[in-house]
Order: structure tokens, then C-alpha cells, then sequence
């Protein structure tokens, strides 16, 4: 059935990290046979990886350190096709194919509004995001975006032809809560429940403003399950706001015991290449609010037709759609119809067309690969 490489800097705790072990999963189980490939063997995720599944370790502590590893990697053995996520190391393996003189195919795909992740880099930053995706992008055999908005984005970035870029959903597989396992709400009232890393991009911020004004209407508590640079001063905003007591940051945990006990998700973030965590409470039946940011919840939940949209930035309009929310949950019947919509079968499908399309001779393809200097 063939071979196929996951080239990803580590196993780390993020959603395209999940995502890539999805899909390992699926493959596996279509009898394909996989490697996982790693800039740094390092990760809380490792102990997730699949049995069966080869590791490899570039040992790279920065990306041009993983070009010619992963080079020597691709002569020895001989993938047919690389699945490589996440700007820039969607580059080392368009790179290292090149110098292998590989046949491979080369799948890349990307996760994230790249130029909204990396706005605070500098101009030379981005002058080489913009060039690397301009003159590499093109040189892979196909071109992976998470959702409509982020292959704009990419499309703008590297002026490359949209139509040349695939659009494939997330695959969200869910786990069952383990045996025992249980969700500490510490209280009563409304369970109101967000997912994500403590970083600026979620502006947890407005969410503990807009709780401030739900929770002073109604009993509520609010559960962010995930850990990050900003956890002091979140702490400390919800002492501020008065909120500390119906606030709980547990840090990284098991998701499905929160998912199943929760009455709303929320998602408050300023920019989203995907939003994984939405799909996954749709499989729940959750009823969701989520700010309408670039670009993966409007395309999840259609435009308002399976959740609560809101504006960007706006505390007010947030906590109004909770307190809705609270009175008018969606059926949960429909939430669970979309989430199977977007996350079944169909993606590994999508994936493995790419994957492991009809291959031109070896010969050819070394032939192609010589041209990597010139359009």
C-alpha cells in the first residue's frame, strides 16, 4: 500500500500535532505503512504515537540543521510521499527532496494565518516567509490549507495561484473519557468551557471580561483547559474582575471528561487557522460561542447555522451570546450531523489521493527534480 513520511518539528501538545496522529491512526488501518519523522524526538504526544509507527529523530535543533538529515533520511528509506505540516518545515522537506534527488512526493500543508502568527517578526521576517513560500510552495506536489481562510492567506503571502491550494478539514478523532476519569467543575451554575494554549492569539482576556458580566447574572463557572506564558496575568485579571472563585485553569488535562460535562464551549481567539476544539465539542453536542475570527469558526459552524458567532473584541456582544447560549442551546442531534461532516472518512480519502497519486517513472522524476532553481 505504500510508505508514508510525517516530517513535524516534535510531538509536542498542539492541535496539528493531534491531527498528524489522526491520520496516522487512519492510515495504519488502511494498511499503509507509516514513519513519523521529528526535527527533535521530544514531546508529551510520543507516548500517543500508533504501534508500528518507525520514529525518527533529526536531532535538529534549528530548521536549516534538518535539511540534510532528512535528505539522508529520504535515500534511505525511500517514502513515497512526505506529509510535511507548518511553515517553515513544509521547506526542509521541498529542500531535502531536491538534494535526496528523491522520487517522493511532497504533500505540504499549513495550519495557521501565517501572516498574522508571525506579525510581530519584523519586515525581514517577512520578506522571507513571503519569498520562501513564493519560490518553494510551488515545488511541492500538492498544497494542504486547514480552511478557506488560511489558503487566502498563504495564496496572498506567496502570490501563488488559490486554485492551487487544497482545502482539507482537520480529521478530529474522539476518544471516550478513560475509566475514572472525571471533570471538576467545583461548583454549580452554567459550565461554560474553553480549550487552548494561554497565548495572546486566544485573547483569554476578553473572555474573563465577558464571564465578568454573564456571572454577574446568573451562576456560571468557567474551566480553560490549557497552559502558557500568560497564566499569571490571567490570574490575576479574574482577582481583578472579581471572577477567581468561578474561574478554574486545571492546565493541560484530559479533554473528553470536560467536553461531556460542560453545557457551552467558547472560543474568544483574534485569529484561528482551524479551530479543532469546535469540531470536537460539535462531536459532543455542545452548543458553541465563538468569536467570528479569521478563519476556521465561521466555516465550522456555516456562518451561525450550528453556533453562536460574535464579533471580534467585543466583551459585550460575547457575554449576550453566552447568556443566549445558556437559554437556547442548539439541538444537539444537528451539531453532532456537522461535526461527522466535517471530520469523517472523506479527509484521510482527501489526504491519500494526494499522498499517493500515480507516481511519474523514478527517472522522470529525478529528471524534474534537477529543475529546483528555475520556475
Amino acid at each position: 500500500m505504500g510508505r508514508i513520511a510525517f516530517l513535524l518539528p516534535d510531538l509536542r501538545v498542539g492541535g496539528a500535532e493531534r491531527v498528524a496522529l489522526s491520520l496516522i491512526e487512519a492510515f495504519i488501518a488502511r494498511g499503509i505503512e507509516v514513519d513519523l519523522v521529528l526535527l527533535r524526538g521530544e514531546g508529551e504526544l510520543l507516548e500517543k504515537v500508533p504501534d508500528g509507527v518507525k520514529i525518527v529523530s533529526l536531532d535538529a535543533s534549528r530548521i536549516r540543521h534538518a535539511i540534510l538529515p532528512f535528505a539522508a533520511y529520504l535515500r534511505d528509506r525511500s517514502p513515497d510521499a512526505v506529509q510535511a505540516r507548518m511553515w517553515p518545515v513544509t521547506l526542509v522537506a521541498i529542500v531535502a527532496r531536491w538534494i535526496a534527488r528523491s522520487a517522493c512526493r511532497v504533500v505540504i500543508s499549513d495550519h495557521a494565518i501565517l501572516s498574522r502568527q508571525y506579525a510581530d517578526r519584523g519586515l525581514l521576517h517577512r520578506r522571507l516567509l513571503r519569498a520562501s513560500i513564493a519560490f518553494l510552495y510551488p515545488r511541492a506536489d500538492a498544497r494542504i490549507a486547514v480552511s478557506g481562510g488560511v489558503a487566502r492567506d498563504l495564496a496572498a503571502l506567496g502570490r501563488l495561484d488559490r486554485a492551487s491550494i487544497e482545502v482539507a478539514h482537520n480529521l478530529i478523532s474522539i476518544a471516550p473519557a478513560r475509566a475514572g476519569a472525571s471533570a471538576d467543575w467545583g461548583g454549580d451554575g452554567a459550565r461554560v468551557l474553553a480549550i487552548g494554549s494561554l497565548k495572546p492569539a486566544k485573547n483569554y482576556p476578553l473572555l474573563l471580561t465577558a464571564f465578568a458580566q454573564l456571572s454577574a447574572t446568573r451562576p456560571a463557572r468557567l474551566l480553560i483547559l490549557g497552559e502558557g506564558e500568560l497564566r499569571p496575568a490571567l490570574e490575576q485579571l479574574a482577582r481583578t474582575l472579581g471572577i477567581a472563585d468561578r474561574v478554574i485553569m486545571p492546565g493541560n488535562r484530559e479533554t473528553a471528561p470536560f467536553y461531556e460535562s460542560a453545557d457551552i464551549m467558547v472560543m474568544s481567539s483574534d485569529h484561528e487557522g482551524y479551530g479543532n476544539v469546535l469540531v470536537e465539542a460539535l462531536h459532543h453536542g455542545l452548543t458553541i460561542v465563538s468569536t467570528d475570527c479569521p478563519s476556521g469558526p465561521g466555516e465550522i459552524l456555516d456562518g451561525g447555522r450550528f453556533g453562536y458567532l460574535v464579533p471580534c473584541g467585543d466583551a459585550g456582544a460575547l457575554a449576550e451570546a453566552l447568556g443566549t447560549a445558556c437559554d437556547a442551546p442548539f439541538p444537539a442531534r444537528s451539531l453532532i450531523a456537522r461535526a461527522e461532516q466535517l471530520s469523517g472518512p472523506g479527509v484521510v480519502d482527501h489526504y491519500l489521493r494526494l499522498l499517493l497519486a500515480d507516481l511519474p517513472r523514478p527517472a522522470a522524476r529525478r529528471r524534474a527534480s534537477r529543475s529546483l532553481p528555475s520556475d
